[in-house]
């Protein structure tokens, strides 16, 4: 049936805000609220509903400019996805300088205390597409854009210290073997298949950052509670040219925080987007996430003392023996106007550095300084992609680079070249600009590691001894379920052996349950791994744990008739603490108490399972309670939290609901009785402590 034909004398653009006057001339509506939809040049468009068409039923006209600009824009809505760290979210925010770091450096970010500097984050995963989800085990990729004064500052970083590989020669091989595998194409997002560990097991030089991703550093909670690292050994130049060595540490004010593995696997289920929302709702809420940015400074002296070369990418240096030093700090406070315009589209790149800030010789980061700017031409499509705005300069910048596929400057003058003799166009200067360290350099030409790259083991042995049992505990579970999924036995045999050489515990028990009975002799080492490493606390997330609970939230389990003051006092103590909550029931319309109040819950039971907190509370009448022994995600949402080590909080009448998931009131001191507002303030000072570990050794997960 032809549709009834519009009014010709109005215009349906939006909510049909032009008019058509006595003359034929569209006039806008005085009350509209709307602005008017145009073509992509400008035109307005009278009708977005309908493509023109000869009659009501006949076939579309290759005229309707309107219909073809809208498909071929559409057409052509997606780009390249990167290789690496396809999956990413990123949000603006400042960097403000605590000191002058003149004596270092004459980068002048670092020159003025107080200043603040515009900035743009991007965290990532390293392994899945842009639809995996956010859980994965996997590095986190955590890219800073400082917008300077004198230019674009990239520090490319992950929230791990140190890489697979020691050579960029490598880094196109473990890529592809932890990528999908070709013939099938999966797993997506996971390392736990036969190609990654195939590759690992025949590159022993993996073993330390092995160790980093099989612990909780590869599953962190939240962006807000990750470190960063720029993982590679920089200089800075002062104004006399002099070097000092650096390495870049982002420390999260809210400190570390991580999930365990079966909760991960469950958190993807519930809400694949889970760190990309938590990010979201952190600055909508004006919770601003902060990190500071700690500097190891160093010179060539401790370089040459220092037991493992500094330019080594699969070693670092401990805090122990070189303290970072806090020199400013990082807020994000407003996200994206548009997630492709900015997060999808920002380049990064190793090779974007300030006057003051120079490389050093470590081979992984001289190939990274190719492979970042190579790959922007594949990706955004043109050698202009610092046209756009989220890649352009802050400050003034000049240059002779023209022309281009989407040139989107329009130069003026007569000479794009220089020298020229018409006295046209920017000049450099030998003052203010980048200079390169005068390092001296000599050797032949030859294909090889430095025997100071050498040793595989020792610092993965250090990294271990330095985690807590719990920990430990971690590492060997990821390594165990890795492994089990790895289908080829001698796979999993040439990694035992390259964990006896780490710890043999680690490969006994990880053997064990992978039902090796005879342990293979250990890896050849080209060096013997050292046992005399003292272990570093830091590198331990537990030995770190805020003494806050601020920044983590609270889900509050409730039904009808609970008592209004118990959950008022609950709300105040967790909004005091810097915390959030929110209301879980067997309805989203929510709960009435029992002096007749509302309360609106965020989420129904089957879509708000614990593991989307980081600690619960159970306000229910034992009616209440009853009830919801029936819904299996209610008793799953008790048994998870107490499996996953939370705190729990519960009134009396919540009993029968703990009865129900085998949980008992009084097991241990994680499961705490609120009764009245003492009880809270005890519940939620407990619940700093963010997990009860002890309670993990009598959970089988």
């Amino acid at each position: 049936m032809a549709r009834k034909a519009a009014d010709p004398n109005v215009a349906t653009i939006h909510d049909q805000s032009l008019v058509r006057g006595e003359g034929g001339e569209l006039h806008q509506v005085a009350n509209s609220k709307t602005d008017i939809l145009t073509t992509a040049q400008g035109g307005p468009i009278a009708d977005d509903q309908n493509t023109l068409k000869i009659g009501a039923r006949g076939p579309t006209l290759i005229e309707d400019f309107h219909f073809r600009e809208k498909i071929f824009h559409f057409d052509h809505e997606r780009i390249p996805e990167r290789v690496v760290h396809a999956r990413g979210y990123g949000a603006h925010g400042f960097f403000e300088t605590y000191e002058s770091l003149s004596k270092y450096t004459r980068a002048d970010i670092f020159q003025r205390a107080g200043e603040k500097t515009p900035a743009f984050v991007r965290f990532s995963t390293v392994a899945g597409s842009k639809g995996s989800f956010d859980l994965a085990r996997d590095v986190r990729g955590f890219a800073v854009k400082l917008y300077t004064q004198e230019g674009n500052w990239d520090i490319v970083g992950n929230n791990i210290p140190v890489f697979f590989i020691q050579d960029a020669i490598k880094f196109p091989d473990v890529v592809h073997s932890v990528k999908p595998e070709p013939d099938r194409d999966f797993p997506q997002a996971q390392s736990a298949h036969d190609t990654f560990w195939d590759f690992i097991s025949l590159t022993p030089e993996s073993m330390h950052m092995i160790m980093w991703v099989m612990s909780d550093r590869a599953i962190p909670r939240s962006f807000r509670f990750m470190q960063g690292f720029g993982v590679h050994t920089f200089r800075m130049l002062n104004a006399a040219d002099e070097s000092t060595f650096v390495k870049f540490i982002w420390k999260p004010k809210l400190g570390m925080q991580s999930v365990v593995w079966n909760e991960a696997v469950k958190i993807n289920g519930a809400d694949p987007d889970f760190h990309r929302r938590d990010l979201w709702n952190a600055i909508q809420s004006g919770a601003f996430p902060e990190w500071e940015l700690c500097l190891q400074l160093f010179d060539q002296e401790f370089a040459d003392s220092f037991d493992f070369d500094v330019l080594d990418p699969t070693k670092l240096i401990p805090e122990e023996l070189l303290p970072p030093i806090p020199v400013g700090r990082l807020v994000l406070d407003r996200m994206p106007d548009n997630f492709f315009a900015e997060t999808e589209q920002v380049a990064f790149m190793t090779q974007n550095v300030p006057p003051g800030i120079d490389f050093s010789n470590d081979p992984l980061l001289q190939g990274r300084n190719f492979s970042y700017l190579d790959t922007q031409l594949k990706r955004l499509g043109s050698p202009n992609f610092s046209h756009l705005p989220i890649n352009s300069p802050k400050c003034p910048f000049h240059h002779f680079q023209q022309d281009g596929h989407m040139a989107m400057r329009s130069p003026a003058g007569r000479a794009n070249y220089q020298p020229n003799s018409f006295g046209e166009g920017p000049r450099e200067s030998p003052d203010r600009g980048f200079r390169t360290f005068a390092d001296a350099e000599g050797g032949q030409k030859v294909r090889l590691r430095p025997e100071s790259f050498a040793d595989h083991y020792s610092q993965a042995s250090q990294f271990f001894n330095s985690q807590t049992p719990t920990e430990q505990r971690h590492i060997a579970m990821a390594l165990t379920f890795e492994l089990s999924k790895v289908e080829t036995p001698v796979i999993r045999e040439r990694m035992i052996a390259h964990l006896l050489n780490i710890d043999e515990g680690l490969a006994s028990t990880v053997a064990d349950k992978l039902g090796i009975a005879d342990l293979p002799k250990a890896a050849d080492a080209a060096i013997a791994p050292r046992k005399d490493l003292e272990p570093s606390p830091a590198l331990s997330i537990v030995e770190n744990c805020p003494d806050s609970f601020e920044g983590r939230k609270v889900g509050v389990l409730v039904s009808n008739g609970i008592e209004a003051a118990l959950f008022k006092a609950l709300q105040a103590t967790i909004e005091k603490e810097g915390a959030t909550m929110e209301v879980i029931a067997l309805k989203v319309g929510g709960v009435q108490c029992d002096d007749g109040t509302m309360i609106i819950a965020k989420h129904m039971i089957d879509g708000g399972p614990s593991v989307l907190f980081d600690a619960v509370a159970l306000l229910l009448t034992e009616e209440g309670a009853e009830l919801l022994t029936r819904e299996s995600a209610a008793r799953d949402f008790v048994a998870d939290a107490f499996a996953h080590c939370k705190f729990i909080g519960f009134s009396t009448g919540a009993v029968p609901l703990l009865a129900k998931a085998g949980v008992e009131p009084a097991v241990d001191e994680g499961l705490i009785p609120l009764a009245d507002g003492d009880a809270v303030e005890i519940y939620i000072e407990a619940c700093r402590k963010l997990r009860l570990w002890a309670r993990e050794a009598s959970v089988k997960l």
